[in-house]
């Protein structure tokens, strides 16, 4: 109650003084200067071999968007339930990860996988099967989501619009930093990772320490395992900096960082009526 009343004052504010502005965003990141949050794609060993790993031993926690079909989710179950019970989110990351097989540059996508070819009921129903099978899994029904290939229509039609209640919020792929207000958590923005440095990760840390906004990374590889990868001691560099400046910067799963928006956003939207 106390949370939803600072919110509700915070919303009054959205258009106040850029101090006053400060002050309310700095509640939403839990205090303070702003949110990164850590997710990885795919469910794959590196993301139990590495990611995981390097996570805990310094406190810190990520989601990881699971493919509800991956043979890693099968052979390596009891690993995701303990990383969920550390405070990892599991994420959904839909059953078959399904793309867009007629854009360009999509030569991998396969016929069994080619969201052009779902009907909108095939691919609703795919997803809220992966949410029951990680309800199994966490015995959790709050969670976020994440666009395989960051594609959001099928035949023109945005298939998650039917799936909202079933999320808190849902990650895309397009790059940039967000204030609370900002934030569209049916396609929050994130930064893809693929071979940049710890001193590009770290920049973007600071810009979203000294624009108050929130940064989200996406990673697949770490220290190998996928086409797409980052350096294992970039990774680590970028880790530790988030630990060492924790008392101004918040690290939290997604599910976490989008339910406190969502209430600042609904906050707000209650004091403009």
């Amino acid at each position: 109650m106390r949370f939803y009343t600072h919110l509700l004052a915070a919303g009054s504010l959205l258009f106040a003084s850029p101090a006053a502005h400060a002050q309310t965003t700095s509640t939403v990141w839990n205090g303070k200067q702003c949110a990164v949050v850590l997710t990885y794609d795919d469910a794959i060993d590196v993301d139990l071999d590495n990611a995981l790993p390097a996570l805990d031993s310094l406190g810190l926690r990520g989601t990881f968007y699971l493919i509800g079909s991956s043979p890693v989710v099968a052979k390596r179950l009891p690993e995701w339930r303990r990383a969920a019970q550390r405070g990892h989110e599991l994420g959904n990351h839909a059953l078959m990860h399904p793309c867009d097989g007629s854009l360009p540059g999509r030569g991998f996508v396969t016929p069994d996988n080619d969201l052009s070819k779902y009907t909108v009921t095939r691919a609703v129903a795919e997803i809220r099967a992966t949410n029951t099978l990680l309800n199994a899994i966490d015995g959790k029904t709050a969670r976020t989501f994440a666009y395989p290939c960051g594609d959001r229509q099928i035949g023109g039609v945005n298939f998650y619009d039917q799936l909202k209640k079933n999320f808190v919020a849902a990650r895309g792929v397009t790059g940039g930093l967000q204030t609370p207000a900002q934030v569209q958590l049916d396609n929050v923005n994130c930064y893809s990772i693929n071979g940049q440095s710890a001193e590009y990760m770290l920049d973007l840390v600071k810009k979203a320490q000294q624009s108050h906004t929130l940064l989200v990374f996406l990673f697949h590889g770490v220290g190998g395992g996928h086409a797409l990868n980052v350096d294992l001691a970039a990774h680590r560099q970028l880790l530790r900096y988030l630990q060492a400046h924790e008392k101004d910067i918040w690290v939290a799963p997604l599910v976490e960082v989008a339910e406190r928006v969502r209430t600042y956003q609904q906050a707000g939207a209650a004091g403009r009526r």
